[in-house]
């Protein structure tokens, strides 16, 4: 029987996975088990922010999520860059307007130095490839499109060259499933493919709120495709989330045990990546979250 990781984003942007996924044979390389703590990592900690106590409606109040150590990740299956599958493409989905078209491309250049892996955009789709019976009118007179069926009628069709992970960008807004409201995204770590929408993101919020959001998002379930889970150490871009409000809490910095995670598969030189994304949010004005890669170079 496969075991099946499927993420649901639901309604306040909260994000579940089964524990029942098995990872194709073959999709990853073998890791060696090196504990040796680099020295980068250990200067970095030191810029953790420990979690606060889970208040009601909080993802942790009611869910008691074990965590993943070094470990544990090392020696779970889970996909690893290859030089034969080493290129992650955002596939849109749907009419966009000129600021979501600007911030599609920032998604891109931000995945790019995040993973430190070539990110490409797809050419678009058009929304009527949406049939009728995967669409509904939502609560408040939105078009709603039904998240499975993006991923397994659009993307699991997708083959796209040295592809190691695919992410569906729609405007629409998204439901799982006819007894739900909506979700903001829905994916598949087996087949790596995911789909997000930035209806929700953007309600009420200006361009950098959105952006960042957006970013955070994308990151995450990214992030669980190449194996990491909920952080529980450190306020983290891979916390679990219940809401919009506790999504904005929730820092877009990848704490110092989720980096050696990632990196280990990677192996990509940890200092560039920060100096990049330092660089890339002081551009675009994010000035909190440049201010978090500050702090990190300055420590080492």
């Amino acid at each position: 029987m496969k075991k099946l990781f499927l993420l649901l984003l639901v309604v306040f942007c909260s994000c579940e996975s089964s524990k029942k996924e098995k990872a194709k044979p073959n999709t990853e390389p073998k890791q060696e088990l090196n504990l040796k703590l680099d020295p980068y990592f250990v200067a970095i900690k030191s810029n953790d922010v420990k979690l606060g106590k889970p208040i009601f409606g909080d993802w942790l109040y009611s869910r008691n999520e074990k965590g993943q150590t070094f470990e544990q990740f090392i020696r779970t299956k889970h996909i690893i860059p290859t030089k034969e599958e080493n290129i992650i493409y955002l596939q849109p989905i749907g009419e966009f307007n000129s600021v979501q078209k600007k911030q599609i491309e920032l998604v891109r250049q931000y995945l790019e130095i995040f993973f430190q892996l070539q990110t490409k955009v797809l050419k678009k789709l058009s929304n009527d490839i949406i049939p009728n019976n995967a669409r509904r009118i939502g609560d408040v007179e939105q078009e709603q499109f039904l998240a499975g069926y993006i991923l397994t009628d659009v993307l699991k069709e997708e083959k796209p060259d040295k592809g190691v992970a695919l992410m569906a960008i729609t405007e629409k807004d998204l439901y799982p499933k006819p007894e739900w409201n909506y979700v903001f995204g829905l994916a598949s770590y087996r087949d790596k493919i995911a789909v997000s929408s930035m209806y929700r993101m953007q309600k009420e919020a200006d361009f950098n709120l959105s952006l960042g959001r957006l970013l955070k998002i994308c990151s995450h379930e990214i992030g669980h495709m190449f194996g990491l889970h909920h952080c529980i150490e450190a306020n983290c871009v891979m916390n679990g989330t219940n809401s919009m409000v506790e999504t904005d809490r929730h820092s877009i910095r990848l704490c110092s045990l989720c980096q050696r995670k990632l990196n280990s598969g990677f192996k990509y030189d940890d200092v560039k990546r920060l100096k990049e994304l330092e660089k890339f949010f002081k551009e675009n004005n994010l000035n909190e979250e440049s201010a978090l890669m500050k702090k990190d170079l300055e420590k080492i």
